[in-house]
């Protein structure tokens, strides 16, 4: 199973709150596909082993715009893990975290936990 990191929702995925993602990258990602949800999984220090959250089943894979999150509606943010953030404000912190554009293209992948598996 490939690791999908959660290190900026982890409090949110732990309690099965999050159930979309939005990634630069895993284009190639399809419905039905199981991941492994991990805290981190690049990065770690020698000796540092990944910690397995909880694995999830993709449901959905939509490429847009990241601006297009605000079509999303209001509970968006949420499902994202945030939720008392404004969709504004998460589209700001994305740019700033990843160094891009509101007009970058990224994948709104929605999932959904399964029972019995980690």
């Amino acid at each position: 199973m490939k690791l999908m990191s959660f290190s900026m929702t982890t409090e949110a995925f732990e309690r099965c709150e999050k159930t979309v993602t939005r990634r630069l990258g895993w284009w190639n990602l399809k419905p039905g596909e199981l991941l492994q949800g991990v805290e981190q999984a690049q990065g770690l220090r020698k000796g540092e082993h990944v910690k397995r959250l909880h694995a999830i089943r993709v449901k959905s894979v939509i490429r847009e715009p990241l601006y297009a999150m605000r079509d999303w509606g209001p509970g968006e943010c949420r499902r994202e893990g945030f939720p008392g953030m404004s969709p504004g404000r998460f589209i700001a912190m994305f740019c700033d975290a990843n160094r891009v554009l509101p007009s970058t293209e990224v994948n709104r992948i929605e999932f959904e936990y399964v029972e019995g598996r980690s």
